[in-house]
């Protein structure tokens, strides 16, 4: 694969044999970015977990305390004042039968999926349109339920969606290039914390084996995830 010029001089200042505390690596994402746009920050785990066993499955939510740096496109099926409230708290699409043949046509553009309960019957049915884009509503994330407008303004503030995927890798975004080396650090702090606390209780051996930072069309940055505590500070501690 060929890679632009800024891309070959961003992995010329990466050590392929080192691990970076979180700090050294948030550095190394910015000083790195050289695209024209605001790239986004990314970071990826592979989890010592079989996702395809139930009790192993690692996913969640976290509120970034300094949100994304992106204003989330947020659909919403609901009806009456459910409705009513979702439009109000800001959601970008918001309706039920209409909407629902327009996503079941393939349309797909939004970031984020909010239903009430009453209406999943008819929202399961887009699993395939929606399942593949991590997009279905679920209890568990709080994106099924009847208090709509705390879900849409959850999601327009910052709250993000992880999930391990079958190869058991897990990506979650951290913010912008353009964020401080304080905020890129909190908001990874406390999407790691979250992770940790999610640890499957069948899961043996080590919990994260490899972490890699990253920003858009960026080279990978080796990541140590023993790291834990203390992040700001240039001498962390696992």
């Amino acid at each position: 694969m060929k890679h632009s010029k800024n891309y070959r001089a961003a992995a010329e200042q990466i050590d392929k044999d080192k691990l970076y505390t979180p700090l050294e690596a948030v550095r190394l994402a910015k000083s790195g970015a050289k695209t024209k746009y605001d790239s986004t920050v990314e970071v990826a785990f592979r989890l010592g977990v079989d996702p395809r066993k139930a009790d192993q499955m690692v996913r969640g939510t976290v509120n970034l305390p300094n949100g994304t740096g992106k204003t989330a496109r947020v659909l919403v099926f609901a009806n009456g004042d459910k409705a009513a409230a979702a439009e109000a708290a800001g959601a970008d699409f918001v309706g039920s039968d209409e909407l629902l043949d327009r996503v079941a046509g393939g349309w797909t553009d939004f970031d984020a999926v909010v239903a009430t309960p009453d209406l999943m019957g008819k929202v399961g049915r887009l699993g395939k349109v929606l399942g593949p884009r991590g997009l279905m509503p679920n209890p568990k994330t709080g994106t099924v339920t009847m208090d709509v407008a705390k879900a849409v303004s959850d999601i327009k503030g910052g709250k993000i969606e992880f999930r391990v995927d079958k190869h058991s890798n897990l990506h979650f975004i951290i913010g912008k290039v353009s964020f401080d080396e304080k905020a890129l650090i909190e908001n990874y702090g406390a999407a790691l914390d979250e992770i940790l606390r999610l640890k499957p209780a069948a899961s043996k051996g080590r919990y994260i084996s490899k972490a890699t930072m990253s920003t858009t069309m960026g080279p990978g940055i080796p990541l140590d995830a023993s790291v834990t505590r203390n992040l700001l500070e240039e001498g962390a501690d696992a």
